[in-house]
């Protein structure tokens, strides 16, 4: 049931579906969410079961804005202060101490949950519109089934869940990967999965140097090691090995797709051949979107040419290790 996610009228049905408990896929700037309120851990539970994804990975919780944190954290550590002054709304998960009673579901359990403002403004709408009507928070993972491509326009939607779902078209999400998430329950922040934000920009906001995830680490969103997969088999190359195999390859049958920077003179014939763009915040507006496209193409296999290895690629890089991995 695809709605005009900028109509108020639009909005307050959506935020009376979520405090009856129902289900609401919205638009964030990262990627479309599978929301629920997270303080019902029933509606919580819908969730799981309609992506099929195990309950004991957690959801991230989506705020209306900072002062809704007090609601879901025993404690606000002092850099995840700073972090959200500096980044909310926006691409940035915090990771805290949960409060007693509340979010237990969407935490997958744990005693630390993960929240976010988001910068969609018809996410800010609902948000607002939802705690109006008594819903603190709304928990949403990506709006697809568990493990697989997330959805960056309301269109790829379609398909994954039951058609009576109400879902919020608000147009492409421009950033169009999901957010970083920074653990800071540890007396140091710890970045659990990279966005588009930079280790630097986050270390810049945090005043403190960033440490990597290790095995004390709580489980967060989006961390598994496989994960945001295509249908088709994804190999991610160097770009000479992705020439070398092309050129091997011949006239071969095999339907093939191709995500790459511009390919050599005289490679890739018959190749089905998308370009990379040179900006990794171009790549990351795309990159679902692109690997959506090759899938409806029919292909047998998508071969990507690994990104540079530098900080503001780490986002696409560390999505498309995962969909490698699946």
């Amino acid at each position: 049931m695809l709605l005009d996610g900028n109509d108020p009228k639009v909005i307050e049905r959506a935020a009376a579906a979520l405090a009856a408990g129902q289900l609401v896929v919205f638009p964030t700037e990262t990627v479309y969410g599978l929301g629920a309120r997270a303080d019902d851990d029933a509606a919580v539970a819908q969730i799981f079961r309609a992506k099929g994804r195990p309950a004991d990975h957690p959801l991230i919780v989506h705020v209306a804005d900072a002062d809704s944190v007090r609601g879901f954290a025993s404690l606000v550590p002092p850099v995840a202060v700073r972090l959200v002054a500096a980044f909310w709304p926006g691409p940035l998960t915090i990771i805290v101490p949960r409060a007693a009673g509340i979010g237990t579901a969407a935490a997958g359990g744990q005693a630390t949950i993960g929240l976010r403002c988001p910068s969609h403004p018809v996410a800010r709408e609902l948000l607002r519109a939802a705690r109006q009507a008594g819903v603190p928070g709304v928990a949403g993972p990506s709006a697809n089934r568990f493990g697989r491509i997330s959805p960056t326009r309301a269109e790829h939607v379609e398909g994954e869940f039951d058609d009576s779902l109400m879902v919020l078209d608000g147009g492409p999400c421009d950033v169009g990967i999901e957010s970083s998430i920074v653990d800071c329950t540890r007396g140091h922040p710890v970045l659990l999965r990279p966005g588009v934000l930079t280790r630097a920009q986050i270390e810049a906001a945090a005043g403190e140097p960033l440490h990597d995830a290790d095995d004390a680490a709580p489980r967060a969103s989006g961390t598994l090691e496989a994960h945001y997969a295509p249908r088709a088999p994804l190999r991610l190359m160097p770009a000479a090995q992705l020439h070398t195999a092309l050129q091997l390859l011949g006239s071969s049958p095999l339907k093939l797709a191709v995500y790459s920077r511009p390919l050599p003179a005289g490679t890739g014939s018959g190749v089905l051949h998308r370009v990379m763009p040179e900006r990794a915040a171009d790549a990351a507006h795309e990159l679902f979107s692109v690997l959506r496209a090759l899938d409806q193409e029919g292909v047998q296999l998508i071969w990507v040419e690994e990104p540079p290895a530098t900080p503001e690629w780490e986002g696409v890089r560390d999505r498309l290790r995962r969909a490698a991995a699946s």
